[in-house]
């Protein structure tokens, strides 16, 4: 075979971490396929492995930043299209949503979101008429885009009419509009450490939270910051963390964690003393539990099955404690995963309902006499919350509820309902800095089986 003489033209810098994101956008919006498929396991998108780490970093900023923002967007786009975004091509929509996004919110030059939107749309059959298109509205939005958001700036576009609506019947409008608002803000990275927090919070350049957390603005690859390969720390958010030290002192008891995976809460049982059955029936989750344990240094015994069938132990006594981390619809979580935002339906909220039902019935026959219950939920939704505790108290006798102290929760009685049980949101522990506010939406009640 001849040698080659001339060398295979370059790609632009920066269009393949565009092109991915392209990819990763239709996943969600046309496809319904979450986000944490598309990133992650054996799902992900193939031409990840090619992205250098900055590459890979911007192109999941830009998707996250468009999906926080989506409803602004389509309020942009819709005042600067004549005939509405093109229908007959995906890929000019995404070059449309990918150029406005990094215009508008990103640290990106407006010439080169523009030149690379219409690449973008040039390299696709379907999508390269619209290039003229493409390239004059991203223009103009470039001109105009910051005036049209003016506009709407007292609006919550960027949530779901059917979930703000059941937030503003919950929490109260301005809540619902606080909540909106916080989870519109890229959150910052927080961890659990092994021990001395003030240490890490130093190297990772981060702050103390009241809870104990750290919290840190540091990006790119989670591995490759210190102390990670050393297992000395983990990533969970602050809200997520609460739940597991409900408990009180669980040195030498035994606790059931209940779909465990990846393993946060299990790490803080084991941490703190207790002797850990961790059970999920997902065997790719309980995988990455396991390495996460192995990492960490920690044992627990390990248990694939589904927990609403699980027996429990061989010996047939119930447990100390048990760890209901229920399967949700997962609104709680939307300022780290905005995808859940437009996946999810309000039909959802009721096909969870009756396997929340009945894992809290299971967790009940699991526990001794004696015994304390934790349930939670990263849910912001009342019937996946505070609903289910209600009748599951309504419907069994031998439990009731051990309300929560403020001195439990680093004294944060606002994260705390009348009732004693704990109610976090995303717009609670406010900072100057909305980067390093904010909370995940957690639910969570503390039973004791008389």
């Amino acid at each position: 075979m001849p040698p080659q003489r001339f060398a295979l033209p370059s790609e632009v810098p920066g269009l393949a971490a565009r092109r991915i994101a392209a990819d990763i956008l239709d996943g969600v919006l046309h496809k319904r396929r979450t986000l944490d498929d598309q990133l992650d396991g054996a799902g992900a998108h193939p031409g990840l492995k090619s992205l250098s780490d900055r590459d890979r970093a911007l192109m999941r900023r830009l998707v996250a930043t468009i999906l926080r923002r989506l409803g602004t967007l389509g309020h942009v786009l819709s005042r600067l299209l004549d005939r509405g975004i093109p229908t007959d091509a995906p890929r000019a929509q995404s070059a449309l949503l990918i150029g406005a996004a990094q215009i508008l919110w990103m640290d990106v030059p407006d010439h080169a979101a523009v030149d690379l939107s219409v690449r973008l749309v040039q390299s696709d059959r379907r999508a390269a008429k619209y290039a003229g298109l493409v390239n004059a509205v991203l223009r103009r939005c470039a001109r105009e885009g910051q005036l049209l958001i003016d506009e709407v700036k007292s609006q919550t576009l960027d949530v779901p009419p059917w979930l703000l609506a059941r937030w503003n019947a919950h929490y109260g409008e301005n809540v619902a509009r606080d909540i909106a608002v916080a989870i519109g803000h890229e959150p910052s990275l927080d961890i659990t450490v092994k021990s001395d927090p003030v240490q890490w919070a130093t190297r990772l350049h981060g702050e103390i939270l009241p809870t104990g957390a750290v919290r840190t603005l540091l990006q790119g690859s989670v591995t490759m910051l210190p102390g990670f390969a050393e297992g000395r720390w983990w990533v969970q958010d602050a809200a997520a963390a609460l739940p597991a030290r409900l408990f009180g002192d669980v040195t030498g008891k035994t606790i059931a964690d209940l779909c465990a995976a990846p393993g946060g809460k299990t790490a803080q049982l084991i941490q703190a003393g207790a002797r850990v059955t961790a059970v999920d029936r997902s065997p790719g989750r309980m995988a990455r539990l396991r390495d996460n344990l192995t990492r960490l240094a920690l044992e627990a015994e390990t248990v694939v099955a589904d927990a609403v069938e699980w027996q429990g132990r061989n010996s047939g006594e119930g447990f100390d404690g048990i760890l209901v981390d229920a399967p949700c619809a997962s609104t709680g979580t939307i300022r780290r995963h905005p995808d859940v935002a437009w996946l999810r339906q309000e039909a959802d909220i009721g096909a969870m309902m009756a396997l929340q039902k009945h894992l809290l019935q299971r967790a009940v026959a699991l526990l001794r006499p004696g015994g304390t219950l934790v349930y939670c939920t990263c849910s912001l939704e009342p019937e996946e919350g505070e609903q289910a505790i209600s009748a599951l108290l309504d419907s069994e006798s031998s439990v009731r509820r051990a309300p929560i102290e403020a001195s439990e929760v680093a004294g944060l009685t606002e994260i705390l309902t009348s009732e004693g049980d704990l109610r976090t949101l995303p717009c609670h522990l406010p900072h100057q800095d909305p980067r390093l506010g904010g909370l995940d939406g957690f639910y969570a009640a503390r039973l004791i089986k008389s």
